[in-house]
């Protein structure tokens, strides 16, 4: 498969996942024999913008992306802890790439998980989650309102609300991930197909942006 650009909105229409985190994309990846200086990931065209927002973290605390991401490479996702494949699987594969990375690298990575599941991922139940794969990882949350702001503000599709009955219930949403580099855009994005070795290959290329 050859590395092309893609509509921003394409990219976000393809990681639209059905109900119960199930479905599949047809994400097309860089070659494997693609030079070793180009970039893994999708290329959306227009570039994602960092957008701006204050949620709420795992201790409680407002948590301003813009200002606590500054000069970072910083991987935004959506998901819930209560998701079966898609988002364990993702933050596995990013975790997993950190651990393969330089360390100087290492430390200007920060990876923010939004939850689209707030009534059951509180404070603490994202915490113990996002723990599972990396204790640095950040968890936030915020009202149901707030959170669909974020995701249309990031360029992400919003899914029709969840159906809920009783305590066990699925929640759709994106299974994009949007890598905003220091300079405040996502020159690639990520949908299911990529694996920790596109991530660890693409990190130390993005922090030059």
């Amino acid at each position: 498969m050859s590395h092309r650009a893609i509509p921003a909105v394409v990219a976000a229409g393809i990681a639209l996942i059905a109900a119960g985190c199930g479905g599949t994309n047809h994400a097309r990846r860089a070659s494997s024999t693609a030079p070793l200086d180009r970039l893994h990931g999708l290329v959306a065209q227009p570039l994602p913008v960092k957008p701006s927002f204050t949620l709420t973290d795992t201790a409680g605390r407002p948590f301003d992306f813009t200002a606590r991401t500054r000069d970072k490479l910083t991987y935004l996702y959506f998901g819930y802890t209560h998701c079966p494949d898609f988002c364990p699987a993702t933050m596995a594969d990013i975790a997993r790439a950190l651990r393969h990375v330089q360390p100087a690298v290492r430390r200007r990575v920060e990876v923010v998980f939004v939850t689209v599941d707030p009534r059951r991922d509180t404070g603490p139940v994202l915490r113990t989650w996002l723990g599972h794969f990396d204790r640095s990882f950040i968890g936030l949350t915020g009202s149901e309102r707030k959170i669909r702001a974020v995701e249309k503000a990031a360029g992400i599709p919003l899914a029709p609300p969840a159906k809920r009955r009783g305590a066990n219930y699925a929640v759709q949403h994106s299974s994009l991930v949007l890598p905003y580099s220091p300079d405040g855009r996502a020159h690639v994005v990520y949908a299911q197909g990529f694996h920790s070795s596109d991530y660890a290959h693409d990190m130390p290329l993005l922090l030059q942006y």
